[in-house]
């Protein structure tokens, strides 16, 4: 069972509800590090800014959004040894290699959330299924 579980309408207004649930999932762990909660935060963030941003971008090639909504979900759990988070959504398939994925330069305006991410976390994997995207994110605790 999920800590913390959101299903929403992609939007950008979903990331501050996913912080907002995870700001209450800390206050009720409390024995949990700040350093692991930034870095996994970090992680959950970097990762549902893409998913706003490009998973809907080019919907059906005319424009015209997803069947059914553009849905997000959000499953967060807390163990005595790592966070996990779980986010799925019905937009385009994610077509990279997360073994190529580097910083940018300095002067690049974009490109920075899947590296930000890789640093932050112990683990990122993508992953296709049932016609969802499914990241999967966990940061150990220390």
């Amino acid at each position: 069972m999920a800590d913390v579980s959101v299903t929403a309408a992609v939007a950008p207004e979903v990331v501050d509800r996913v912080l907002d649930e995870l700001a209450a999932l800390w206050e009720r762990s409390p024995e949990v590090a700040v350093a692991d909660r930034t870095r996994f935060e970090m992680g959950v963030v970097e990762i549902l800014g893409n998913i706003v941003e490009h998973a809907f971008r080019v919907d059906d090639g005319h424009g015209v959004a997803h069947p059914g909504g553009r849905e997000l979900t959000v499953e967060v759990t807390v163990d005595p040894e790592a966070l996990t988070a779980v986010l799925g959504d019905n937009g385009q398939p994610v077509e990279l290699d997360l073994g190529d994925v580097t910083m940018p330069d300095a002067d690049a305006e974009s490109g920075r959330g899947l590296a930000l991410a890789l640093a932050a976390l112990d683990h990122l994997e993508h992953q296709r299924v049932d016609g969802r995207n499914r990241w999967t994110l966990r940061c150990d605790r220390h």
